[in-house]
């Protein structure tokens, strides 16, 4: 039984810590309810300089890397399930969730043209002009990522964290848009992001409380006593569930000793990742503000990008012992005796560490019948699409989660080749999330022109259970 419920909501609804533990508290009250708050949460985890398809493809797939030519790729559709095959290198930290992965290749997005980074356009599937430097001279339309944030709405309907390669830029409008020429802002500094989404709701002398803190725990550490005083027993301990992603939050030191397979000999020195100017270490705080604001409810939908958008295709992961930057490794640069494209699968392997991270967290928190993890989707692919110069023949992706059911994960899934019949785009997988999230839109961004005997409207019925 709910102990007190509406006695421990009006308290709340007055306290520094109510818009923070109301939605949890809520939650809980649902679930002793027998009626469930199941929210539907998107993520997208965009990577900059492009995924080769064949590097995502488990084991007894042999694709080779296809020209980049149309009507390239297989002449059938592919679907085979992962049951009883490997991951690749890259992907294994999400081994133990591979009935709720789903790996996708064929896709085309050639209307979005190609480059170092197609920007805007990866998440939405549409066309822009271009400067002399590769950069996006119009944004068309809306992405997916804003899209499913106007559908479902929240405190937050859409959060974008990310990291730059410049340490100074503190926001960058370069992946996500609320519509055409409408940029959502991707937060670069972690501090800033802490501060902007934990302080931003705190009000009067509890925003200057909640600057003094070192951490959003101790901000809440007397309306947290108040809530657990009246909560029963089963609720009282799933609302600790929720609290330890805070806990996450207050250690702020480097967890890069902790990653393996890197080149490096010795890890850095730990330091407060949220200032840190290793990108490693700001990437994985981003992902740990991300977390806290996906488990507290301040939004359903989050953008993670690492180094999206032509102003930091190049970036360098020093924290992972790598001194070649991404440009040289796409243009087939080796370090240290690894191979360009064993030096991708390690940085690739550590996004899918950090993705893993977020996957357990999620997990570990009570909703409905099962966990927040039944109820999110997250969205790996890169703004590059297929190649460090990509021309969008194909936009390999992995779709982690399966929506309590909806989607038919645990499959890897390859559709023929640009041209070909069967061949479908990205725009009919954002149709597919939309459709997921409860929309009844059968179309998104700007249908291909060469592609006018196609139909392109509607989801991929292949992945809807």
């Amino acid at each position: 039984m709910f102990l007190n419920r509406r006695d421990t909501l009006k308290t709340l609804g007055l306290s520094a810590g109510a818009t923070f533990l109301t939605p949890i508290i809520s939650r809980l009250e649902a679930n002793a309810a027998g009626k469930p708050l199941t929210a539907k949460r998107f993520v997208f985890v965009v990577e900059s300089n492009g995924v080769r398809p064949e590097q995502i493809a488990p084991s007894g797939i042999e694709r080779k890397a296809r020209e980049q030519r149309p009507l390239n790729g297989p002449a059938e559709f592919v679907d085979v399930s992962l049951s009883d095959r490997e991951l690749p290198f890259s992907l294994e930290p999400v081994q133990a969730w591979k009935d709720k992965v789903t790996i996708v290749n064929g896709l085309s997005g050639r209307v979005c043209g190609g480059g170092h980074s197609n920007n805007f356009q990866a998440l939405g599937a549409f066309g822009a002009g271009r400067g002399n430097g590769g950069e996006s001279k119009a944004i068309e339309g809306e992405t997916i990522d804003g899209a499913l944030a106007k559908h479902l709405g929240g405190i937050f309907p859409h959060i974008g964290l990310g990291i730059s390669k410049r340490m100074e830029n503190n926001i960058v409008y370069s992946i996500s848009a609320w519509g055409p020429n409408k940029a959502l802002p991707i937060i670069c500094q972690p501090q800033q992001a802490y501060s902007t989404l934990f302080g931003s709701v705190a009000e009067g002398s509890a925003k200057q409380e909640f600057a003094a803190k070192a951490n959003v725990l101790d901000f809440l550490k007397d309306d947290i006593k108040q809530a657990q005083a009246n909560l029963a027993g089963p609720e009282r301990e799933q609302f600790g569930a929720y609290l330890e992603t805070f806990e996450t939050l207050r250690d702020r030191q480097s967890k890069l000793n902790e990653i393996q397979h890197t080149l490096r000999e010795k890890g850095p020195v730990a330091s407060d990742k949220y200032k840190s100017e290793v990108e490693t270490d700001r990437l994985d705080a981003q992902f740990d503000i991300g977390a806290a604001a996906l488990i507290c409810g301040l939004t359903n939908v989050l953008t993670l990008s690492s180094a999206a958008g032509i102003g930091d295709f190049d970036i360098t992961f020093k924290g992972l012992g790598l001194n070649i930057d991404k440009h040289s490794i796409g243009h087939g640069g080796s370090f240290q005796g690894k191979k360009w494209d064993e030096l991708y699968a390690i940085i690739r392997r550590y996004h899918f560490d950090l993705i893993a991270g977020l996957m357990k967290k999620l997990e570990a928190v009570p909703e409905g019948d099962g966990t927040m993890l039944d109820n999110t989707l997250i969205v790996y692919l890169s703004d590059g699409a297929e190649a460090h110069h990509s021309r969008c023949w194909e936009w390999p992706m992995v779709v982690l989660g399966d929506l309590g059911g909806k989607l038919k994960a645990g499959r890897y899934i390859d559709y023929p080749g640009y041209g070909q019949p069967g061949n479908r785009t990205t725009a009919n997988m954002f149709v597919t999330l939309l459709k997921l999230a409860g929309s009844s839109r059968d179309s998104f961004g700007m249908p291909d022109p060469n592609l006018k005997d196609f139909d392109q409207h509607g989801p991929l019925e292949e992945l809807l259970a």
